[in-house]
């Protein structure tokens, strides 16, 4: 392949923008009309099985059990997931 296509691809090429806990906030918020903790947020990407990144506050033994999250908050975090591309 030539150096000039490839440089051109380079142009082109945008990586995705990272998405964070705040954007599915915002958008749970205004699509549904309630919050949703950044918590539930973790805890239905781990149950999916998505690729969280090594907080700097983790602790060894957590000091509460983690609180699952209503079913509706749930479908509404998915779909977040969703329109942003994530699943």
């Amino acid at each position: 392949m030539p150096l000039d296509a490839i440089a051109e691809r380079a142009k082109k090429y945008q990586p995705k923008p990272k998405i964070t806990y705040k954007m599915i906030q915002e958008y749970v918020e205004k699509k549904y009309g309630f919050k949703v903790h950044t918590a539930y947020i973790a805890e239905v990407k781990r149950s999916l099985g998505l690729t969280m990144y090594d907080a700097p506050n983790v602790v060894e033994e957590l000091k509460q059990p983690r609180k699952h999250p209503p079913k509706e908050k749930v479908e509404a975090i998915k779909d977040a997931l969703k329109y942003f591309e994530v699943i």
